[in-house]
């Protein structure tokens, strides 16, 4: 049994030596397929590696990315942090805006004036009027009946005379006008002192202006300060008035804002019908090389139409007609045989759009008028407007009210001052805008006849303050009241306030002088009235009443 076991072990083992794979033979050939193997497993390797370089440009990829976001992250950070303190620097300007809008608006509207009240006492006008005596009701009615009321016939008269002669003189100035190339005269119109029935001083001048418009197929296009665009302090109050062919569309087309080149054309406007700077539009009284009306140039053509048509129809009067100041270029004079003479200005204006607004060629100057900036810009005349407004309120005020009275007591007071120490910067344009104000401000019932004294000290008050403030602003300009009846422009209600006073800001010296005037005519009050009143009985001197400025 141990043999048959070694035996068998025996076998098993010289079977295993002698396998060929385990110990192959020296001349043993190599399998045909080796050579194939090696050539793929090179490829493999080379898979490998692009696999590698490729999987690494992803990771450096991947990685630039990441980094670009990180830096993107911060950047919009730091961008919402920005805009962060922007908004609320942007959030806090948006409430002071409209704090001040507010304000502006409260001002504008309910009190865009203030015409103080009737519980101030007269002593606002300074600690230097202390003592100063003011005439009573007495003496003030007396002065009125005897020294103003009775020019209001002589006037009457006047304007009869001098509307009858200009409706005259304009047709004749029709007739000498080439219809389809001069400008077009409309019929005239009364304004100022003369047709609102306040003025007192003579020489008693009334003011006409003419309107005018141009030949066909023109048409005027105008443009204020409060239209839109920016005009400079300076500028405010006046306006421009282009010339234009009346289907031409100043505001429609760009080809007269942008300079296009040398190829290129507007499809809706060609060369032939393009307005240009041309001896036509110097024609049309156009400043030189613009399309915008000019008033010297105006004022030049209407002074020659006058002078013509006065040839025309000069055999018809006993008088003689000339141009009576250099400065106003509309200033007329009727000069008679027996010497007596009659002043009047006859001036062209152009209507704004379909209101009763109308730019004014030249204005009547005064010592606080700044220059006009150049020749195209006219100034803007609210008279119609102004002449309207005091006969609807005179409707609403008891009878024989005194509004016009308290006006004619001062302008004649001012008049008289600058008679003895020289002209000062108020007008009695001024002065009529102090009573419009007050005439909004205070309740029909005060305008009584019988509270002359405390109306006319109120005005005095009122303009005292103004002065001290040099702040006067232009009754209907950004004036947000003005009654609907009298069908104004909203364009100038919701424009910015105009300050009448401005100039007095820029001159010193006007202001100074134009104050002092105002201080002496206070204390002078009395002796002026005085001096042009009839004596009043024991019986009413007894009982002035004295008060204190």
């Amino acid at each position: 049994m141990p043999m048959g076991i070694y035996r068998v072990c025996l076998v098993v083992i010289t079977a295993i030596v002698n396998h060929p794979l385990l110990f192959p033979k020296e001349n043993g050939t190599v399998p045909e397929n080796t050579q194939e193997i090696i050539q793929k497993m090179k490829e493999w390797e080379e898979r490998l590696r692009l696999e590698q370089l490729r999987l690494e440009q992803e990771i450096a990829d991947h990685e630039a990315t990441q980094k670009a976001l990180e830096k993107a992250v911060e950047v919009v950070v730091d961008i919402k942090e920005e805009n962060l303190r922007w908004d609320m620097w942007t959030a806090l300007s948006m409430v002071i805006f409209l704090l001040i809008e507010l304000w502006r608006q409260d001002f504008q509207e309910g009190n865009w004036q203030d015409t103080g009240g009737e519980e101030d006492d007269m002593a606002v006008l300074g600690k230097a009027f202390k003592g100063v005596a003011f005439p009573d009701k007495d003496i003030l009615a007396s002065f009125y009946e005897k020294r103003i009321l009775g020019t209001t016939g002589e006037m009457a008269r006047m304007r009869e005379m001098v509307e009858g002669f200009a409706d005259d003189l304009l047709e004749a100035l029709r007739s000498v006008c080439n219809r389809d190339a001069d400008m077009e005269v409309e019929d005239c119109m009364g304004i100022g002192s003369m047709y609102e029935n306040w003025r007192v001083r003579k020489p008693f001048v009334c003011d006409l202006i003419v309107p005018f418009a141009p030949p066909e197929p023109y048409c005027f296009r105008s443009q204020t300060w409060c239209s839109g665009d920016s005009f400079p302090p300076d500028e405010q109050g006046y306006g421009t008035i282009k010339v234009c062919r009346a289907n031409e569309d100043v505001t429609g087309c760009i080809c007269d804002k942008t300079k296009l080149g040398e190829d290129m054309l507007c499809l809706l406007h060609s060369q032939n019908n393009t307005t240009r700077p041309s001896r036509e539009m110097e024609d049309l009284l156009c400043f030189k090389n613009t399309q915008y009306l000019d008033a010297d140039q105006v004022m030049k053509w209407f002074q020659i139409a006058v002078t013509k048509a006065w040839n025309r129809i000069s055999h018809k009067y006993e008088f003689d007609l000339s141009f009576s100041l250099l400065d106003s270029p509309g200033a007329l004079k009727i000069k008679f045989r027996s010497g007596k003479s009659i002043a009047f200005n006859l001036t062209p204006v152009v209507q704004y759009e379909n209101s009763d607004v109308y730019f004014i060629s030249h204005f009547p100057r005064s010592s606080l008028a700044a220059d006009l900036p150049s020749s195209i810009h006219w100034f803007l005349t609210f008279a119609v407007y102004e002449r309207r407004f005091i006969q609807l309120v005179s409707k609403t005020l008891p009878a024989n009210a005194c509004h016009v009275s308290c006006l004619q007591i001062l302008s004649f007071l001012h008049g008289k001052q600058c008679s003895l120490t020289g002209p000062s910067g108020l007008t009695n344009y001024h002065l009529k805008t102090v009573m419009l104000h007050l005439l909004q401000a205070r309740p029909s019932q005060d305008w009584a006849p019988e509270k002359l004294e405390a109306r006319l000290q109120d005005m005095l008050k009122f303009l005292e303050r103004c002065l001290h403030e040099k702040k006067l602003y232009h009754f209907f300009i950004g004036n947000g009241k003005v009654p609907a009846e009298l069908g104004f422009p909203i364009i100038f209600q919701r424009a910015e306030p105009l300050n009448l006073f401005r100039p007095f800001v820029l001159r010193r010296d006007v202001y100074r002088k134009t104050v002092d005037t105002f201080h002496e005519m206070l204390r002078n009050t009395s002796a002026l009235i005085n001096e042009y009143t009839v004596h009043i009985p024991l019986a009413h001197t007894n009982g002035i009443h004295k008060e204190s400025l």
